[in-house]
C-alpha cells in the first residue's frame, strides 16, 4: 500500500483558502490529493499532473470527483497546462519529487536494483532515451559524470570503467546485470553497507528523466502562477533536489542581491516569496517506523508575497 510522505504536514501548510484552486504537480497514486480534497470546500478545484501514463490511468480509475482535473504532463509545463485550462492564478502548489512507490513496485519499469527487469527507468514511456541507452552508448567520461553529478557516487570512476569494459563483450540489458557490474566495481567494505548500486541507479534515473532540469524549470513558473498568500510546498528526498529548492526559495525571498560592497541597492530586486520555516519539516519517528521512505524526506514551504 502506498503511504504518502509528510501527508498532514504538507496539506496543513498548503491550504490557505478552502475554496481555492490547487495543483498537485506529482500526482502519483493520489494520496496527497485525497487528503487535500478532505480539507477543501466542495467548490474548490484541484489539478493533478503526472507524466507517467500508466500511473495516471490507475489513479483516474480511483479518483472520480467533479472538481478534480487529471492531466498527463511533465510539471515543467505547468504554466502551459494552466493556460490551456484557462486558469491564471492558483492558491497552492505541491510537489513530491523523485520516483514514486508505484514506479518502484512495478518491476518491469526498471527502477529497482532488487528486481530483474529491462533497463528502462523512464517515468514517461513515450520518451525515447532509457537507462539502457546511457550504459551502452554513452562514453566512459559521460557515464562517470552522470554517476558523480546526480548520484554523488564516490566510486563513479571505477563503476563507469567497469560498465564500459563489460559492454565490450555484450550489451547490458537488465537491472540485476547492471547491479552486479556495480557491485564488482566497488570495494568490499562498501558492499556491506547500503546496496552498492543505490546511488548509481538514482543517478541514471535522474539523467533519463531530466529531473533536476525539470525542477529548475518549474520553480520560477510556480511563483508566477501563485496568488498573493498562495503556498508552495515541496517534498524532496535527496540533497540535490533539496539544495535546488532551498536556494531558489532563499533567492526569491531576498530584497536585494547586490554585492555586499555596494553602498546602495541598484538591483531593484523585490522579494517574491516568504519562507514559512527556515528549516525543512521532517517526518516524525512514528512515521519513519511505518514508512521507511519518509526518513530522507524534507518539506520546504514558502508563501507568495
Amino acid at each position: 500500500m502506498h503511504l504518502p510522505v509528510l501527508l498532514q504536514e504538507t496539506i496543513a501548510n498548503l491550504v490557505n483558502n478552502p475554496h481555492g484552486t490547487y495543483v498537485d504537480c506529482t500526482l502519483g497514486g493520489g494520496g496527497h490529493l485525497d487528503y487535500l480534497l478532505d480539507n477543501l470546500a466542495p467548490d474548490a478545484k484541484v489539478i493533478g499532473l503526472d507524466k507517467d501514463a500508466d500511473i495516471l490511468k490507475q489513479t483516474r480509475l480511483r479518483i472520480n470527483h467533479p472538481n478534480v482535473t487529471l492531466i498527463q504532463s511533465d510539471f515543467r509545463h505547468l504554466q502551459q497546462v494552466l493556460r490551456q485550462l484557462d486558469i491564471e492564478l492558483v492558491d497552492g502548489i505541491m510537489m513530491d519529487l523523485g520516483v514514486s512507490s508505484f514506479q518502484l513496485d512495478m518491476a518491469e519499469r526498471g527502477f529497482s536494483f532488487h528486481e530483474d527487469a529491462p533497463l528502462d527507468m523512464r517515468m514517461n514511456r513515450e520518451q525515447f532515451m532509457t537507462a539502457r541507452d546511457i550504459v551502452n552508448d554513452f562514453a566512459e567520461d559521460e557515464i562517470r559524470d552522470i554517476l558523480f553529478r546526480y548520484g554523488e557516487e564516490d566510486f563513479a570512476r571505477s563503476i563507469s570503467r567497469a560498465i564500459v569494459n563489460y559492454r565490450k563483450t555484450k550489451p547490458i540489458e537488465s537491472t540485476l546485470e547492471l547491479a552486479e557490474i556495480i557491485k564488482g566495481a566497488v570495494p568490499a567494505r562498501y558492499r556491506r553497507e547500503k546496496h552498492p548500486a543505490r546511488k548509481s541507479f538514482q543517478a541514471l534515473r535522474i539523467a533519463v528523466n531530466e529531473e533536476l532540469e525539470a525542477l529548475r524549470e518549474v520553480l520560477p513558473q510556480s511563483v508566477e502562477v501563485l496568488k498573493p498568500g498562495g503556498r508552495l510546498c515541496i517534498i524532496s528526498f535527496h540533497s540535490l533536489e533539496d539544495r535546488i529548492v532551498k536556494q531558489f526559495m532563499q533567492e526569491k525571498a531576498q530584497t536585494c542581491i547586490c554585492p555586499p560592497s555596494f553602498p546602495i541597492c541598484i538591483c531593484d530586486q523585490r522579494a517574491q516569496l516568504q519562507i514559512i520555516r527556515r528549516k525543512p519539516i521532517i517526518a516524525t519517528v512514528e512515521e519513519c517506523d511505518k514508512n521507511p521512505r519518509a526518513r530522507s524526506a524534507k518539506l520546504r514551504v514558502a508563501a507568495r508575497i
